[in-house]
């Protein structure tokens, strides 16, 4: 099983007349909400520094973009950039997972140090233009790939994330603190798989489904080629995984996912479903953003017996 490019691709592209966005556009968030496509994704100029734009469709294919961008850099926390945005919808309030590369320490007076700069942060946003920084999931490690799911189970949010090499599971009452004891390991690198024995992480929002929850995860190996795969959990217990298949599901092949400014990358944080497709939107080299697409009884018939 394997999903298809959408014959467009690439959908968005560097603009060489914008200071924010003018080396690459890559790894986006995107949700459909009130009939339209909405687009959250890391951009950097010639200062290399990650902010997020912000841009609209209605096909999912055609977008029109803010001239300046929306979500910027604030202060010792994320100086260096905001990345690889996942925004996922919870009532009417939108919450955006970014990580924040900033500096090695951050505080007033003694110094605490974040984990050599990567800290996996949240915003929440009524509107998808204005955004308000609520805070760290940990602090202390690098910790990224961190993705809400879009309803609360058993009473609890819950979160994947990964403490590397492997996609944790975590959970919280309040969406501000994600106790230690409500933190534990789904999955983790296959080294008899190939493909996925070095790293995993998670892609986009997962997606609730009659036999579990989605999960679309990117991974790579010894080659530092990165791929697609699938992963289904229990709906009310997702620390139980339900069938996680030995293959991949897409992997570079364009001569823009093999070469740019970090080569053979398929690198996806938007997987949505719309009518009968899931669309995977993800970042080619981290370097453009392209679509792929596929029936959505069709990945679910290999997730679960893949």
């Amino acid at each position: 099983m394997r999903l298809t490019r959408h014959p467009a691709n690439p959908l968005l592209l560097p603009d060489p007349t914008s200071a924010w966005e003018s080396y690459n556009v890559f790894n986006p968030a995107v949700i459909h909400h009130n009939g339209l496509f909405h687009m959250h994704y890391r951009a950097q100029g010639l200062d290399w520094i990650s902010r997020i734009g912000y841009a609209v469709s209605e096909d999912g294919i055609h977008w029109n973009r803010m001239r300046d961008p929306i979500f910027v850099p604030q202060d010792a926390r994320d100086a260096r950039g905001i990345e690889d945005p996942r925004v996922t919808q919870l009532g009417n309030t939108f919450y955006m997972t970014y990580t924040a590369y900033g500096s090695e320490f951050y505080g007033q007076g003694e110094p605490t140090h974040l984990g050599g700069g990567v800290i996996p942060m949240f915003a929440k946003s009524e509107n998808l233009i204005t955004w308000e920084r609520l805070g760290p999931l940990v602090v202390g490690e690098d910790n990224k790939d961190h993705i809400l799911f879009p309803r609360q189970i058993n009473g609890r949010y819950a979160l994947l994330h990964r403490r590397s090499p492997n996609i944790w599971l975590a959970e919280s009452e309040d969406l501000k603190v994600w106790p230690e004891e409500w933190m534990r390991p789904l999955f983790g690198p296959r080294a008899e798989n190939g493909w996925d024995s070095l790293k995993v992480g998670g892609g986009g929002v997962p997606i609730e489904t009659e036999f579990g929850w989605l999960i679309i995860y990117h991974a790579y190996d010894s080659t530092h080629t990165y791929r697609l795969g699938t992963c289904l959990l229990d709906l009310e217990n997702p620390a139980v995984v339900i069938h996680r298949p030995g293959d991949f599901i897409f992997e570079p092949v364009e001569l823009w996912e093999i070469k740019g400014d970090v080569p053979n990358v398929v690198f996806s944080s938007a997987n949505l479903v719309v009518g009968n497709l899931l669309y995977v939107y993800y970042g080619a080299a981290d370097h453009l953003i392209a679509l792929a697409t596929v029936d959505l009884k069709e990945i679910l018939n290999f997730a679960r017996f893949g």
